[in-house]
């Protein structure tokens, strides 16, 4: 057992102590400005958010699943029922597709970003099909405009999940510039993270925008009016949006540090057989959401570093279809990339926050594997 306090997975009190006095600070603005919701600092931040990732319009909710929600039936083409997506990011956009009242339907992942890809996808397709969701899966940005070229064909509407790739780059974009509508999740363990939750939908098209916002609150056309159906309560709050304010400058640099963190990582494995462990790349733009290992002995990998004093999760461990909950909508041939990640994925501590020296200590956890 290791001598020392075990590292952990997140400790989100560390980033709270060091930007305790401005969320204070921000807290009194709000406080003294009388606004509890869609004030000042809300605007404010719609617009910062929508400048930062590089498009029109960004629409605050209450959490990321709400964001998903009114995203499929802001861009969903009338008469199609069927939402494709991925099995293996948690059940999310499973969640938000069913109380959009519609269909999941699952396509196999790549097999190296484990993320859906246009040639995964392809065979799900069919004139049912109204939106394609593409989880941005661990920070991990895709060949995007193939699959967005590929949606524009049969005229099906693509909805990026970018809760776990805010601030990610690749050489053709930004996450959450691909998309018909994108959504953010600004829960307290994202690269941006709010003290409580938080969402936002953001779109280049004003007609998805105003869809967004008059969904979020009751469908009304005015006051007291509600004109669309499907519309629900979902408000980023005030004090949130103040929150959020202050940490979206920091995002850059604590994305950098996370992918550093990955790198020191894949070193200390580098020598360990793939099969027993490797550790994913996070190079470039990557957002470095999660350090996700791959192992054919996840127990017994995850046992020696507990006994290390390493803590680690796994992200995710069943496929949406093998849950109750959405287990009616299982596909009918196999999964087989999907299946194999979720029995072999596992999440090293990844947190900006980390000292160097617990850094080292995981890397030399990882390099004592046998």
């Amino acid at each position: 057992m290791s001598e020392h306090p075990a590292i952990p997975f997140n400790d989100l009190s560390r980033g709270l102590r060091r930007d305790r006095d401005l969320l204070l600070r921000a807290a009194a603005e709000v406080i003294d400005s009388g606004y509890a919701v869609h004030g000042a600092h809300h605007r404010a931040f719609e617009s910062e958010i929508a400048e930062y990732v590089g498009v029109d319009h960004a629409v605050g909710v209450a959490n990321g699943t709400d964001a998903l929600e009114l995203a499929i039936k802001a861009v969903r083409p009338a008469g199609r029922s069927i939402v494709v997506t991925a099995g293996n990011a948690g059940g999310y956009t499973s969640t938000a597709v069913k109380r959009a009242g519609l269909t999941p339907r699952y396509a196999d992942v790549d097999a190296t970003t484990l993320c859906l890809t246009a040639d995964t996808v392809r065979d799900v397709l069919d004139d049912e099909v109204g939106v394609v969701v593409v989880t941005h899966l661990y920070g991990h940005i895709g060949d995007i405009p193939e699959l967005r070229s590929l949606c524009d064909e049969r005229s099906i509407a693509l909805v990026e999940d970018c809760a776990q790739a805010i601030g990610a780059d690749s050489r053709d974009g930004r996450a959450g510039t691909f998309g018909d509508a994108a959504t953010i999740s600004f829960y307290p363990t994202k690269n941006l993270g709010a003290v409580g939750d938080g969402g936002a939908v953001v779109t280049r098209s004003s007609e998805v925008a105003d869809r967004v916002r008059q969904l979020r609150q009751y469908g009304w056309a005015t006051k007291y009016d509600a004109a669309v159906s499907g519309g629900t309560n979902s408000r980023l709050d005030e004090m949130q949006a103040a929150f959020l304010r202050l940490r979206l400058p920091l995002v850059n640099g604590f994305n950098a540090r996370r992918r550093e963190i990955i790198a020191r990582y894949r070193a200390a494995a580098a020598e360990i057989a793939p099969e027993v462990l490797t550790v994913l790349p996070a190079a470039g733009g990557h957002g470095a959401h999660l350090a996700i290992c791959r192992s054919s002995q996840r127990d017994a990998v995850r046992v020696h570093l507990r006994g290390a004093g390493v803590t680690t999760d796994v992200h995710f461990p069943l496929p949406d279809w093998e849950q109750a909950a959405f287990s009616a909508h299982a596909p009918t041939t196999p999964k087989a990339h999907t299946e194999a990640a979720c029995d072999e994925v596992f999440s090293l501590p990844l947190f900006p926050e980390l000292t160097d020296d617990e850094v080292d200590r995981v890397c030399a956890a990882l390099r004592s594997i046998a």
